[in-house]
């Protein structure tokens, strides 16, 4: 596998318009006869489908849902970064570079990072004309709010709905493209392979999953926009369609896998309560912009939070990261949470949580104002807990929510696979070992609205392609492929459901591989993940039919891909000795108990590459350079 990330040449300020100058571009008239096939209907994907279409291409959209809208980038509630410095408090293009090379440990490629910067303010202006209905101040001008990791305000926000917001903005510019013909969309269908022809990505196999019977479609470029594979650790806040299977089939077809270990835990989300939950919920992070945390400074203070007075309270983020409080990076502040808690301070019925308070806040701005800012949030902390946070502080702890690692892509968005390319956080480019809060929408938008648009037209425009119709060989293989692990599936008729199995990988994930980690805990983790991999194919349960609507298949399925992905996971978790960002081992640690990083040694992406069914992956290293921003010791104190 070689590895080029095709950065272009020249000052990092002019690399991507230079770049877009040199890229080749197609007749508007020649579009049409280009097939692009994206799969995958959230923010990535149906900007990409919407701004592709517009050009003229014809573009099939693949979403696993009955209407593209559900996609998972709907539940992204606080907001979106942009460098446009409405505020007037300092911020620029070059910060928000600085916050999110910084904010991800030095592990991402500094190329990649300023382009999103640089894009940032074009995706308000577009989102804005488009519809988007971003909170405003009494005067007209957008409204901005603050993040984790960041001195400033430099995020935009619709209340605490941002995503679904910015969603549907993208569903109506898709829509516009269906309407006028250049779009079409297919529901209810799972990209189950990836199809290769003269060693180029020229289509997919997908399943319907109403009638059960598979689909090939062939195409000139394949863009994969699937998201994350935080269901890895089965509990998360994402949903629970949420998977690793598009990703891990582009992967053994021969797609490079980045960083599989970099996993962002969310230090606010409401605590799991059983093990009846099939998913965690996320709580914004803006709401600490006025939410403040805090323990008991007493172990086993059981005492109601109002009686609890202020001198016997340990706000612990703002004591340990005075500069920025309770809004440091979400690694610094979930370790921050279990420390704490593991210290025998936590709070709530299991002693698993720490509070996030308004007291101070709605004190100072009244309770309309937190209201008008944050209630829908507020109403589902309710809805779901039976406990009013306007009269009483909110119960928090960290959970898995997004994942760094994904697919390697070059600066073109494309994986080691031509033709193949991976958006959004599907693929690793941006945000290294940790995700600065509100940059997952800012990087959706980025790679669809704008990045992809010229970098796949300068792939079609510079490839010469051979024909490639569904009656080809390689087509038929796939299928065939893909129905052997259907029928075997089917036939094991065991005694466990998926989602039992899956619930004890998540189990193994969470103790051995979540917020800290060492060498035993993840040697144990290598060990018992083929045991439950071997119990899956001796004991699952899969009822029903292979040619019908089997929601249990669907599960099986993905739960199979899990299960070979979490060793992975901990293979590259295990390989990378040091700590950085969301990866944290408890070896390497600074005296404050902060995460110490190896530069010397550990200064790459970790790279991995398929060599087929029971064979270790190959590790390859794509060196990280660092000309524009120094490398430092991560500081937030």
């Amino acid at each position: 596998m070689k590895l080029d990330a095709n950065i272009p040449a020249g000052p990092i300020e002019k690399k991507w318009d230079s770049h877009k100058f040199n890229l080749k571009l197609v007749n508007p008239n020649n579009r049409r006869k280009y097939d692009v096939l994206i799969v995958g209907s959230g923010l990535a994907g149906a900007s990409a489908a919407a701004s592709l279409g517009e050009l003229g291409y014809n573009v099939k959209v693949f979403t696993l849902h009955d209407s593209p809208r559900r996609a998972h980038s709907i539940a992204a509630q606080g907001g979106i970064n942009a460098a446009k410095n409405y505020p007037n408090d300092g911020d620029s293009v070059w910060r928000l570079f600085h916050d999110t090379v910084k904010g991800g440990d030095y592990r991402a490629r500094e190329a990649n990072v300023y382009r999103l910067a640089q894009i940032s303010n074009q995706i308000i202006d577009h989102c804005a004309a488009i519809g988007v209905p971003f909170a405003r101040e009494y005067g007209g001008q957008l409204a901005n709010r603050s993040f984790g990791g960041a001195q400033l305000s430099r995020t935009f926000y619709a209340r605490g709905q941002t995503g679904q917001q910015l969603l549907l903005g993208a569903y109506s510019a898709m829509m516009r493209q269906v309407a006028a013909g250049t779009v079409t969309v297919l529901p209810r269908r799972e990209m189950v392979d990836v199809v290769l022809k003269g060693g180029r990505a020229r289509g997919l196999t997908v399943r319907n999953l109403v009638t059960g019977d598979l689909e090939a479609y062939s195409g000139h470029a394949v863009l994969l926009c699937t998201g994350g594979y935080a269901n890895a650790f089965y509990l998360s806040t994402n949903a629970a369609t949420c998977n690793v299977s598009a990703a891990w089939a582009a992967y053994k077809r021969g797609a490079g896998f980045a960083n599989p270990c970099f996993t962002q835990i969310h230090p606010t989300c409401i605590p799991r309560s059983g093990d009846h939950q099939s998913k965690l919920t996320l709580m914004s992070e803006s709401l600490r912009n006025d939410g403040r945390v805090w323990v008991p400074k007493a172990k086993g203070d059981k005492r109601p939070p109002h009686e609890i007075p202020d001198e016997e309270r340990d706000y612990f983020l703002e004591r340990r990261y005075p500069a920025f409080g309770n809004l440091v990076p979400r690694d610094i502040a979930s370790r921050a949470a279990k420390t704490v808690v593991d210290s025998g301070c936590g709070v709530g019925p299991n002693g698993q949580s720490v509070y996030l308070d308004f007291r101070d806040s709605i004190k100072r701005k009244g309770e309309d104002k937190i209201r008008a800012e944050y209630g829908n949030l507020f109403d589902m902390y309710y809805q779901i807990t039976d406990e009013n946070g306007y009269k009483a502080p909110m119960r928090i702890y960290p959970a898995p929510h997004y994942t760094m690692g994904g697919l390697w892509v070059d600066y073109n968005l494309m994986t080691t696979i031509p033709g193949l390319f991976a958006l959004g956080e599907a693929n690793f480019s941006d945000h290294g070992a940790n995700r600065l809060g509100a940059s997952a929408l800012m990087q959706g938008l980025a790679d669809g609205f704008f990045i992809a648009p010229s970098t796949v037209a300068g792939y079609l425009g510079a490839t010469k392609f051979d024909s490639a119709t569904t009656l080809d060989k390689e087509f038929g293989e796939s299928a065939a492929y893909v129905q052997e692990r259907v029928n075997r599936l089917l036939a094991v008729k065991g005694q466990k459901t998926p989602t039992e199995l899956h619930r004890q990988l998540g189990n193994v994930m969470w103790n051995d591989v979540g917020m800290a980690r060492n060498e035993a805990a993840l040697k144990k983790a290598l060990k018992k993940i083929p045991e439950i991999r071997e119990e899956f194919w001796k004991n699952v349960k899969v009822a029903g039919a292979d040619k019908d609507l089997n929601q249990t298949l669907e599960k099986a399925w993905k739960v199979a891909d899990f299960l070979e992905f979490a060793e992975l996971f901990v293979r590259d978790a295990l390989e990378r000795k040091e700590s950085c960002g969301g990866h944290f081992r408890e070896e390497s640690c600074t005296s404050e108990g902060e995460a110490k990083r190896d530069d010397a040694n550990f200064s790459h992406a970790a790279v991995w590459e398929y060599q087929g069914e029971g064979k270790e992956a190959q590790l390859h290293k794509e060196k990280l350079e660092f000309e524009h921003i120094k490398m430092a010791e991560r500081s937030y104190k």
